[in-house]
């Protein structure tokens, strides 16, 4: 366990910055999911602006790594092409 002061601190801004960098995570694959689930084009169409919204702001904020969102950005670009 820490010792010092500042170290003690760390400790509990990490916990919180991991928190919250899970529930950003989390609210990100839940709606990948459901713009995977989704069969119909013109629905899926108005979710990726959105989706690829979230990924960009946690690659930008280093939750995800930079090649993960393209990589997730890139699937999701040929799902829904390939829904037409």
């Amino acid at each position: 366990m820490a010792n010092h002061k500042s170290a003690k601190k760390r400790v509990r801004s990490n916990e919180k910055k991991r928190i919250a960098n899970r529930y950003y995570a989390k609210t990100m694959r839940n709606a990948l999911k459901d713009f995977r689930l989704t069969e119909n084009k013109e629905e899926a169409a108005a979710k990726l602006p959105k989706l690829v919204s979230q990924i960009d702001k946690l690659a930008k904020r280093s939750i995800i790594h930079k090649n993960k969102a393209a990589n997730l950005k890139s699937k999701c670009m040929k799902r829904l092409v390939k829904l037409g």
